[in-house]
């Protein structure tokens, strides 16, 4: 089939092409007039996934962007954001609504937030701007107004709801870390008390760095190993200047202690009785030195040797206890570790908990629309035009390869058989026979005389 014949097809079937095209135009017509108007507006807000938590200094993996931006496209379209959104533009009480809901079909069961809300849903489009980390939310109504109102209300809803659920989660893991705390605290009281007890029952004191003073006293003499008999009196004394020392640092312990803690702490109460050791190691120590004192260059007193290894006994004799109590510090210090630990993960999650940061910019509000985004009254009707026109077109070609007609000349013309002749209106006579005859290639065939 060639144009011409095409275009032949089309001109005997105009009277359908147009009839179809001017029903198709109607019909948009009718869409136009019945269909009820509806305004789009958008309101955007940026996600500030790049930027650390201020709280917490957490950053969103890159690898989690686009699962965190899909999210919180679906956290938008969620009930707990539609609801907030119902109270915030007080459908609830509104006749129009509750009339609306009441008309409803029977099978319908929600209540009247959730059925408000569901409307919202569906009125509701989130997408991401390409290339960017901005979410915008358009939602549709009936009027320009309305639909700019509830743009801005599902925003704020669910700006409102993330910072709900982060607060929400904080004080939940807050709360768990503070009863961890309190069991910390305990423990580490009850491990404190044991400590002070068994130091006290065996008369063992460490110092800061886990070291029996015994096993001090026993350094500063073997620093101090077979002095002139003239320094023996100086080596005993400097002997006993590292229990003064450690002296001194608990009575500064136990003044601060006291301003912060009851008299009946157990960590007071341990520090005194080191307080009291310390004194006791101490006065023993002096008693020594003035005895070595009084026995230098003479028979009488005991000699520095005698008294180191006087010392080198009493430390190997109470070697296990000594092995015990540091076990007992070792507990003391992990627990004590594990407590600022835990109460300073409390503290931090109290304040995030307390932190009005939702990790989220708001990008103005949203503008009322001054033109419907459906219909589309010039569209519909051209496209109507377009469709008709077509349908037409197409029902004419159907048709005519239902039942061919023959046109035009052309339309006898078949591939592979050849033109035997043709016939013309006007042809009549002997001339016609010739002509029929030379169409033919019959030209011998004529009349031949005798």
């Amino acid at each position: 089939m060639n144009f011409y014949q095409f275009f032949r097809i089309l001109w005997a079937r105009r009277a359908l092409i147009l009839l179809t095209t001017v029903t198709a135009f109607v019909a948009a017509l009718l869409v136009v007039k019945i269909v009820p108007v509806r305004y789009d507006a958008a309101s955007r807000v940026m996600l500030d996934i790049i930027k650390p938590d201020p709280v917490t200094g957490e950053v969103i993996a890159s690898g989690f962007a686009r699962a965190y931006t899909k999210t919180q496209s679906e956290l938008i379209r969620d009930y707990r954001v539609a609801g907030r959104a119902v109270d915030q533009l007080g459908w609830a009480n509104s006749p129009l609504y509750v009339a609306a809901y009441r008309a409803r079909g029977d099978s319908d069961q929600r209540d009247l937030r959730r059925w408000l809300a569901q409307q919202i849903i569906d009125r509701t489009k989130v997408s991401l701007i390409d290339t960017s980390n901005i979410l915008e939310i358009t939602t549709s109504s009936t009027t320009p107004e309305s639909a700019r109102v509830i743009a801005d209300a599902v925003r704020q809803a669910y700006i409102d709801q993330t910072l709900s659920f982060k607060r929400d989660s904080a004080a939940q893991a807050a709360q768990w870390f503070e009863q961890q705390a309190a069991q910390l605290r305990r423990q580490l009281t009850e491990a404190e008390a044991r400590k002070s007890a068994f130091e006290k029952a065996n008369g063992v004191v460490l110092e800061d760095d886990t070291t029996d003073t015994e096993e001090a006293r026993l350094k500063a003499m073997t620093g101090s190993a077979a002095p002139p008999p003239a320094a023996a009196g100086q080596a005993a004394i400097a002997a006993a200047s590292p229990l003064a020392g450690q002296q001194a640092q608990i009575d500064a312990q136990i003044a601060v202690a006291q301003k912060t803690l009851g008299p009946n702490n157990p960590t007071l109460i341990g520090l005194q009785q080191q307080r009291a050791a310390l004194a006791k190691a101490a006065n023993e120590q002096a008693a020594a030195t003035r005895a070595a004192a009084r026995g230098v260059g003479g028979p009488s007193g005991p000699s520095p040797e005698s008294l180191y290894r006087a010392q080198q006994q009493k430390v190997l004799a109470q070697r296990g206890k000594v092995a015990e109590v540091r076990q007992l510090a070792t507990d003391v210090a992990l627990l004590r570790d594990q407590f600022v630990k835990t109460a300073g993960r409390a503290a931090e999650l109290e304040r995030q908990a307390a932190s009005t940061e939702t990790g989220l910019t708001l990008l103005g509000s949203a503008v009322a629309p001054q033109t419907p985004a459906f219909p589309n009254k010039p569209l519909m009707l051209l496209g109507s035009l377009a469709l008709g026109l077509v349908l037409g077109v197409v029902l004419s070609v159907f048709l005519e390869l239902l039942r061919r007609r023959v046109r035009a000349t052309d339309d006898l013309r078949l591939a592979g058989v050849p033109v035997i002749g043709a016939l013309s209106p006007h042809t009549t006579g002997e001339t016609g026979m010739r002509r029929v005859t030379s169409a033919l290639g019959l030209r011998n065939l004529g009349h031949n005389p005798a």
